[in-house]
Protein backbone atom coordinates (compact mmCIF):
# COMPACT_ATOMS: atom_id res chain seq x y z
CA UNK A 1 0.00 0.00 0.00
CA UNK A 2 1.44 3.55 -0.69
CA UNK A 3 0.98 6.50 0.98
CA UNK A 4 0.49 10.41 0.52
CA UNK A 5 1.25 13.08 2.55
CA UNK A 6 -1.22 13.22 5.50
CA UNK A 7 -4.36 14.29 3.72
CA UNK A 8 -5.25 16.52 6.74
CA UNK A 9 -2.34 19.12 5.72
CA UNK A 10 -4.58 19.86 2.95
CA UNK A 11 -6.22 23.86 3.81
CA UNK A 12 -8.01 25.29 0.61
CA UNK A 13 -9.84 28.86 1.55
CA UNK A 14 -13.04 28.62 2.75
CA UNK A 15 -15.10 29.88 0.24
CA UNK A 16 -13.60 28.04 -3.41
CA UNK A 17 -13.66 29.96 -6.69
CA UNK A 18 -14.83 27.30 -9.53
CA UNK A 19 -13.46 28.06 -13.09
CA UNK A 20 -15.72 26.24 -14.88
CA UNK A 21 -17.80 29.17 -16.56
CA UNK A 22 -14.33 30.99 -17.35
CA UNK A 23 -14.87 30.72 -21.50
CA UNK A 24 -17.85 32.26 -21.43
CA UNK A 25 -16.65 35.43 -19.30
CA UNK A 26 -15.27 37.26 -22.53
CA UNK A 27 -12.66 39.12 -20.51
CA UNK A 28 -9.15 40.05 -21.55
CA UNK A 29 -6.03 38.67 -19.73
CA UNK A 30 -5.66 41.96 -17.52
CA UNK A 31 -9.30 41.49 -16.90
CA UNK A 32 -8.28 38.22 -16.06
CA UNK A 33 -6.10 39.31 -13.91
CA UNK A 34 -7.99 41.81 -11.83
CA UNK A 35 -10.79 39.23 -11.41
CA UNK A 36 -8.06 37.13 -9.43
CA UNK A 37 -6.90 40.07 -7.65
CA UNK A 38 -10.42 40.94 -6.43
CA UNK A 39 -11.24 36.85 -5.34
CA UNK A 40 -7.51 36.74 -3.14
CA UNK A 41 -8.27 40.28 -1.70
CA UNK A 42 -11.74 39.02 -0.67
CA UNK A 43 -9.67 35.91 0.88
CA UNK A 44 -10.67 33.28 -1.37
CA UNK A 45 -7.01 32.32 -2.81
CA UNK A 46 -8.14 28.29 -4.34
CA UNK A 47 -9.26 27.91 -8.00
CA UNK A 48 -11.04 24.89 -8.88
CA UNK A 49 -10.29 23.87 -12.39
CA UNK A 50 -10.38 20.77 -14.35
CA UNK A 51 -9.27 19.36 -17.69
CA UNK A 52 -12.23 19.20 -19.66
CA UNK A 53 -13.75 22.79 -18.58
CA UNK A 54 -14.38 25.04 -21.74
CA UNK A 55 -13.47 22.39 -24.54
CA UNK A 56 -10.14 22.07 -22.46
CA UNK A 57 -9.87 25.48 -22.82
CA UNK A 58 -10.74 27.09 -19.54
CA UNK A 59 -7.10 26.14 -17.90
CA UNK A 60 -5.11 27.95 -20.49
CA UNK A 61 -7.41 31.27 -20.07
CA UNK A 62 -6.13 30.85 -16.33
CA UNK A 63 -3.09 30.38 -16.91
CA UNK A 64 -2.53 33.23 -19.29
CA UNK A 65 -3.59 35.44 -16.41
CA UNK A 66 -0.49 33.91 -13.94
CA UNK A 67 1.84 34.01 -16.91
CA UNK A 68 0.99 37.80 -16.91
CA UNK A 69 1.14 38.63 -13.32
CA UNK A 70 3.27 35.79 -12.04
CA UNK A 71 3.37 36.82 -8.34
CA UNK A 72 -0.30 35.72 -8.06
CA UNK A 73 0.66 32.36 -8.70
CA UNK A 74 2.64 32.07 -4.47
CA UNK A 75 -0.92 33.15 -3.14
CA UNK A 76 -3.63 30.44 -4.23
CA UNK A 77 -4.18 27.02 -4.42
CA UNK A 78 -4.73 25.44 -7.52
CA UNK A 79 -7.20 22.43 -8.00
CA UNK A 80 -7.77 20.42 -11.25
CA UNK A 81 -9.11 17.40 -12.18
CA UNK A 82 -9.08 14.97 -15.00
CA UNK A 83 -10.07 11.10 -15.65
CA UNK A 84 -13.04 11.92 -18.23
CA UNK A 85 -12.95 11.79 -22.08
CA UNK A 86 -14.61 14.00 -23.54
CA UNK A 87 -15.45 14.03 -27.32
CA UNK A 88 -15.53 17.97 -28.21
CA UNK A 89 -13.78 19.74 -30.65
CA UNK A 90 -10.81 19.73 -29.19
CA UNK A 91 -11.02 15.65 -28.94
CA UNK A 92 -12.38 12.79 -31.00
CA UNK A 93 -13.56 9.63 -29.41
CA UNK A 94 -16.19 6.94 -29.96
CA UNK A 95 -18.31 7.76 -26.91
CA UNK A 96 -17.56 9.47 -23.72
CA UNK A 97 -15.79 7.25 -21.19
CA UNK A 98 -13.50 8.08 -18.10
CA UNK A 99 -9.78 6.89 -18.20
CA UNK A 100 -7.70 6.42 -14.71
CA UNK A 101 -4.92 4.54 -16.37
CA UNK A 102 -1.67 5.89 -15.45
CA UNK A 103 -0.68 7.26 -18.87
CA UNK A 104 -3.45 9.04 -19.32
CA UNK A 105 -3.80 10.70 -15.25
CA UNK A 106 -0.24 11.64 -16.35
CA UNK A 107 -0.56 12.98 -19.29
CA UNK A 108 -3.36 14.83 -18.09
CA UNK A 109 -1.72 16.46 -14.95
CA UNK A 110 1.21 17.34 -17.19
CA UNK A 111 -0.78 19.27 -19.80
CA UNK A 112 -2.42 20.73 -16.53
CA UNK A 113 0.87 22.11 -14.92
CA UNK A 114 1.62 23.81 -18.62
CA UNK A 115 -1.92 25.10 -19.09
CA UNK A 116 -1.41 26.96 -15.71
CA UNK A 117 2.20 27.62 -15.80
CA UNK A 118 2.62 26.20 -12.80
CA UNK A 119 5.14 23.30 -11.46
CA UNK A 120 2.75 22.34 -8.71
CA UNK A 121 -1.31 21.34 -8.62
CA UNK A 122 -2.04 21.16 -4.75
CA UNK A 123 -4.64 19.23 -5.28
CA UNK A 124 -5.78 17.06 -8.41
CA UNK A 125 -8.99 15.10 -8.23
CA UNK A 126 -10.13 12.11 -10.15
CA UNK A 127 -13.56 13.81 -11.98
CA UNK A 128 -15.83 10.90 -12.10
CA UNK A 129 -15.72 7.33 -10.76
CA UNK A 130 -13.80 4.97 -13.19
CA UNK A 131 -15.66 1.37 -13.52
CA UNK A 132 -12.33 0.27 -14.83
CA UNK A 133 -10.19 1.82 -12.29
CA UNK A 134 -6.99 -0.24 -10.93
CA UNK A 135 -7.25 0.95 -7.60
CA UNK A 136 -3.66 -0.21 -6.32
CA UNK A 137 -2.48 0.50 -9.82
CA UNK A 138 -3.79 4.28 -9.91
CA UNK A 139 -2.60 5.06 -6.63
CA UNK A 140 1.12 4.24 -7.62
CA UNK A 141 0.49 6.61 -10.23
CA UNK A 142 -0.44 9.05 -7.53
CA UNK A 143 2.43 8.26 -5.54
CA UNK A 144 4.91 8.60 -8.39
CA UNK A 145 3.82 11.76 -9.22
CA UNK A 146 3.44 13.32 -5.46
CA UNK A 147 7.47 12.47 -5.20
CA UNK A 148 8.02 14.30 -9.09
CA UNK A 149 6.54 17.37 -6.99
CA UNK A 150 3.98 17.68 -9.67
CA UNK A 151 0.96 17.10 -7.13
CA UNK A 152 1.13 17.85 -3.52
CA UNK A 153 -2.60 15.75 -2.81
CA UNK A 154 -5.05 13.98 -4.64
CA UNK A 155 -8.77 13.39 -3.82
CA UNK A 156 -11.77 12.26 -6.15
CA UNK A 157 -14.78 14.12 -7.33
CA UNK A 158 -18.70 12.37 -6.99
CA UNK A 159 -17.15 9.44 -5.67
CA UNK A 160 -19.54 7.17 -3.79
CA UNK A 161 -18.28 5.68 -0.40
CA UNK A 162 -17.40 2.74 -1.52
CA UNK A 163 -15.60 3.90 -4.35
CA UNK A 164 -14.22 6.59 -1.63
CA UNK A 165 -12.85 3.54 0.44
CA UNK A 166 -11.57 1.42 -2.38
CA UNK A 167 -8.79 3.74 -3.52
CA UNK A 168 -8.52 5.96 -0.18
CA UNK A 169 -7.21 2.24 1.52
CA UNK A 170 -4.43 2.54 -1.46
CA UNK A 171 -3.19 5.83 -0.99
CA UNK A 172 -4.67 8.59 1.42
CA UNK A 173 -7.50 10.83 -0.43
CA UNK A 174 -7.98 14.33 0.83
CA UNK A 175 -11.57 15.26 -0.01
CA UNK A 176 -14.38 13.81 -2.09
CA UNK A 177 -16.28 16.63 -3.94
CA UNK A 178 -20.10 16.67 -4.29
CA UNK A 179 -22.86 18.25 -5.46
CA UNK A 180 -25.13 19.80 -1.98
CA UNK A 181 -27.81 22.63 -2.31
CA UNK A 182 -31.28 23.57 -0.80
CA UNK A 183 -32.21 21.75 -3.74
CA UNK A 184 -30.15 18.77 -4.51
CA UNK A 185 -29.43 16.86 -0.95
CA UNK A 186 -28.73 13.60 -1.90
CA UNK A 187 -24.86 13.76 -0.15
CA UNK A 188 -26.98 14.23 3.17
CA UNK A 189 -28.54 10.34 2.87
CA UNK A 190 -26.12 8.88 1.34
CA UNK A 191 -23.13 8.27 3.16
CA UNK A 192 -20.60 10.80 1.69
CA UNK A 193 -20.98 13.49 4.31
CA UNK A 194 -21.18 10.94 7.09
CA UNK A 195 -17.43 9.25 5.57
CA UNK A 196 -15.94 12.80 4.97
CA UNK A 197 -16.74 13.00 8.93
CA UNK A 198 -15.62 9.52 10.04
CA UNK A 199 -12.18 10.55 7.97
CA UNK A 200 -12.19 14.00 9.05
CA UNK A 201 -11.58 15.22 5.43
CA UNK A 202 -13.61 18.36 4.56
CA UNK A 203 -15.54 17.87 1.04
CA UNK A 204 -15.91 19.89 -1.46
CA UNK A 205 -18.98 21.34 -2.68
CA UNK A 206 -20.00 21.99 -5.91
CA UNK A 207 -23.10 23.82 -7.28
CA UNK A 208 -24.18 25.08 -3.93
CA UNK A 209 -26.83 27.34 -5.61
CA UNK A 210 -27.90 24.43 -8.00
CA UNK A 211 -26.75 25.79 -10.89
CA UNK A 212 -29.06 29.06 -10.61
CA UNK A 213 -32.02 27.15 -10.20
CA UNK A 214 -32.58 28.35 -6.65
CA UNK A 215 -33.14 31.93 -8.53
CA UNK A 216 -34.91 30.78 -11.68
CA UNK A 217 -36.73 27.55 -11.61
CA UNK A 218 -40.57 27.79 -11.02
CA UNK A 219 -41.20 23.83 -10.60
CA UNK A 220 -42.68 23.24 -7.15
CA UNK A 221 -39.46 22.11 -5.50
CA UNK A 222 -37.94 25.52 -6.48
CA UNK A 223 -40.76 28.08 -5.64
CA UNK A 224 -41.45 25.96 -2.19
CA UNK A 225 -37.58 25.82 -1.45
CA UNK A 226 -37.26 29.99 -2.62
CA UNK A 227 -40.24 30.85 -0.88
CA UNK A 228 -39.06 29.72 2.43
CA UNK A 229 -35.47 31.03 2.18
CA UNK A 230 -36.76 34.33 0.86
CA UNK A 231 -38.35 34.36 4.74
CA UNK A 232 -35.24 33.58 6.54
CA UNK A 233 -32.79 35.36 4.25
CA UNK A 234 -35.28 38.63 4.65
CA UNK A 235 -35.42 38.06 8.34
CA UNK A 236 -31.43 37.64 8.96
CA UNK A 237 -30.81 40.64 6.41
CA UNK A 238 -29.20 39.02 3.66
CA UNK A 239 -29.09 37.66 0.42
CA UNK A 240 -30.48 34.38 -0.84
CA UNK A 241 -27.04 33.71 -2.13
CA UNK A 242 -25.18 34.11 0.97
CA UNK A 243 -28.34 32.23 2.76
CA UNK A 244 -27.52 29.05 0.27
CA UNK A 245 -23.88 28.89 0.99
CA UNK A 246 -24.50 29.33 4.89
CA UNK A 247 -26.93 26.42 4.51
CA UNK A 248 -24.09 24.56 2.74
CA UNK A 249 -21.64 25.55 5.25
CA UNK A 250 -23.75 24.85 8.77
CA UNK A 251 -22.85 20.88 7.75
CA UNK A 252 -20.57 19.50 10.50
CA UNK A 253 -18.40 18.15 7.65
CA UNK A 254 -16.79 21.47 7.07
CA UNK A 255 -17.50 21.71 3.49
CA UNK A 256 -15.64 24.19 1.09
CA UNK A 257 -18.55 25.83 -1.30
CA UNK A 258 -17.24 26.44 -4.62
CA UNK A 259 -18.99 29.43 -6.19
CA UNK A 260 -18.61 29.62 -10.16
CA UNK A 261 -19.75 33.43 -10.52
CA UNK A 262 -17.81 36.43 -12.53
CA UNK A 263 -19.72 38.51 -10.72
CA UNK A 264 -17.45 39.58 -7.71
CA UNK A 265 -20.29 40.92 -6.15
CA UNK A 266 -21.10 37.35 -6.16
CA UNK A 267 -17.90 36.37 -4.53
CA UNK A 268 -18.51 38.76 -1.41
CA UNK A 269 -22.09 37.30 -1.03
CA UNK A 270 -20.61 33.55 -0.79
CA UNK A 271 -18.20 35.09 1.62
CA UNK A 272 -20.59 37.03 3.43
CA UNK A 273 -22.10 33.48 4.45
CA UNK A 274 -18.73 32.77 6.64
CA UNK A 275 -20.34 35.09 9.10
CA UNK A 276 -23.85 34.12 9.24
CA UNK A 277 -24.72 31.71 12.17
CA UNK A 278 -27.57 29.49 11.28
CA UNK A 279 -30.03 27.76 13.53
CA UNK A 280 -31.04 24.16 13.02
CA UNK A 281 -34.48 25.19 12.83
CA UNK A 282 -33.70 27.61 9.87
CA UNK A 283 -31.42 24.55 8.22
CA UNK A 284 -34.38 22.33 8.94
CA UNK A 285 -37.06 24.35 7.93
CA UNK A 286 -35.27 24.95 4.29
CA UNK A 287 -34.80 21.17 4.36
CA UNK A 288 -38.17 20.87 5.09
CA UNK A 289 -39.44 23.09 2.16
CA UNK A 290 -37.22 21.12 -0.59
CA UNK A 291 -38.61 17.58 0.80
CA UNK A 292 -41.92 18.60 0.43
CA UNK A 293 -42.53 17.11 4.26
CA UNK A 294 -41.71 17.44 7.75
CA UNK A 295 -38.71 15.20 9.26
CA UNK A 296 -40.07 11.61 10.04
Amino acid sequence: MTTARAASELELSPIVAGMWRITGWNLSVQERVRWIEQALELGITSFDHADIYGDYSAEALFGEALHAAPGLRGRMQLVSKCGIRLCSTQRTYRVNHYDTAATYVRTQVEQSLRNLHTEQLELVLIHRPDYLMDAAALAETFATLTREGKVAHWGVSNHSTSQFALLHQHHALATNQLELSPLQMDALDDGTLDQAQQLGLRPMIWSPLAGGRLFSDEDEQAVRVRAEMETVAARLGISLTTLAFAWVLRHPSRPYPITGTRRVEGLREAVAALDVSLDAEDWYAIWTASKGHGVP
